[in-house]
């Protein structure tokens, strides 16, 4: 085990969830990752383990067939995963956010007909706010749902959706033009229901085909176009219309605590693949871990992974704990991918040209960590929450 990323106060139940999870990693995910992820090939087998340990209902309560378990728990869960293949977390991402909106704000309905089955992984979920349009501009949204008696009819198209395909049931924001003055009660979540696949998925409804990515692969990445789709008011989260951004934020702020935890995941495995290179490759008739030079990197990037972790843990705790973490999520999100790029960079560089080969785990990383400076809010987005808390607490 490793000295780093090391969390105190766990529970014996929490250590031995961990332990779990990852010997999932180091036996099922670590040797098939690279293969898979140059195949751009979806983790099927590996999906299934999951579904078998009950990590897609970790954080649904036992009544309704889960594990009952903490935020803290999961982003915990989701760094060792990270750290075999980020795409993996991805896909659990998703489906944990759009169980957390139903939890949060579903009605009692709601919660009966759909948590019971995303515990198990038989209903699998993914969320959708952005669109071609406008990326963190959430207000910018243009996809829109005219009521029709007791019934909906959609129409646009929105973009990047994690899971777009073989997700079952999506939470998607649109715009209704229900609300009062703000155009933040102007938007509504919908529990869109589909079959798993591309195409036409129902009718109005097509999921085109997997977007192709730099990276962050295997996990389809896809549109969702509305084109006449109709759906029953009995679908919007919470039953009542104009609520669907706050929703989505609250989901959001979660969200990036999963994301923080995906970058200190992938900054794990950076270090660990360059200090094991470190102390293989010689220069100069010695190990190149002797060179200072180097060595002054490795204690940079165990830092780094050091930091980023504890700022994670601090957001889940926060969360847990009942009070408003938006904060400490931001601040989190931003360190820990920033530092995950850097650590990567600096393991790539570590490889030096043998970095560049398809053959080294490191290559993989590389192409990978960029998606985390992105992803649940631009590293701008991130800054902008800070501050604005900042000018908050610090006021004159």
């Amino acid at each position: 085990m490793s000295r780093l990323q090391q969390t105190e106060g766990l529970t014996d139940v929490q250590e031995e969830i961990l332990k779990t999870v990852r010997a999932f990693v180091e036996a099922e995910i670590l040797p098939v990752a690279t293969e898979l992820e140059h195949k751009d090939e979806y983790p099927t087998q590996i999906v299934e383990g999951l579904k078998e340990l009950g990590l897609f209902g970790l954080m649904i309560p036992e009544e309704y067939g889960g594990l009952g378990e903490s935020l803290l728990t999961y982003a915990l869960c989701v760094e060792e995963i990270a750290r075999g293949w980020m795409s993996v977390s991805g896909i659990i991402n998703t489906h944990f956010i759009v169980a957390y909106l139903l939890l949060q704000h579903g009605t009692d309905e709601q919660k009966r007909k759909y948590l019971p089955r995303m515990a198990t992984g038989d209903v699998r979920g993914a969320f959708s706010m952005s669109e071609p349009g406008c990326g963190s501009d959430v207000a910018a949204i243009k996809t829109k749902a005219v009521k029709n008696g007791d019934r909906y009819t959609i129409n646009g198209q929105k973009m990047w959706l994690t899971n777009g395909g073989s997700a079952n049931l999506v939470a998607v924001l649109v715009k209704t033009d229900e609300g009062a003055g703000s155009v933040y009660k102007n938007m509504t979540t919908f529990l869109v229901e589909k079959e798993p696949g591309f195409g036409e998925v129902d009718q109005g409804l097509t999921v085109p085909g997997k977007i192709e990515k730099m990276g962050y692969k295997g996990v389809d990445t896809t549109e969702l176009i509305f084109d006449g789709y109709s759906i029953d008011a009995a679908q919007i989260l919470g039953g009542v219309p104009g609520q669907g951004f706050y929703q989505m934020m609250d989901g959001v702020e979660v969200g990036r605590v999963n994301v923080a935890a995906r970058g200190c995941g992938v900054a794990r495995r950076a270090f660990e693949l360059g200090i094991s290179y470190a102390q293989q490759r010689e220069t100069f008739g010695k190990k190149i871990a002797e060179h200072q030079a180097v060595l002054f990197r490795l204690a940079d990037m165990a830092v780094k992974v050091e930091a980023a972790h504890e700022l994670m843990v601090k957001a889940a705790r926060k969360k847990d704990a009942g009070s408003r973490n938006d904060f400490e999520a931001g601040v989190a999100k931003y360190l820990a991918s920033e530092y995950c790029s850097q650590v990567v960079e600096d393991s790539f560089r570590i490889h030096g040209g043998y970095g560049f080969s398809k053959e080294y785990e490191i290559e993989r990383l590389y192409r990978e960590a960029p998606m985390l400076l992105i992803g649940e809010g631009t590293a701008d987005i991130q800054r902008m929450i800070i501050g604005r808390r900042l000018l908050e607490d610090y006021k004159l």
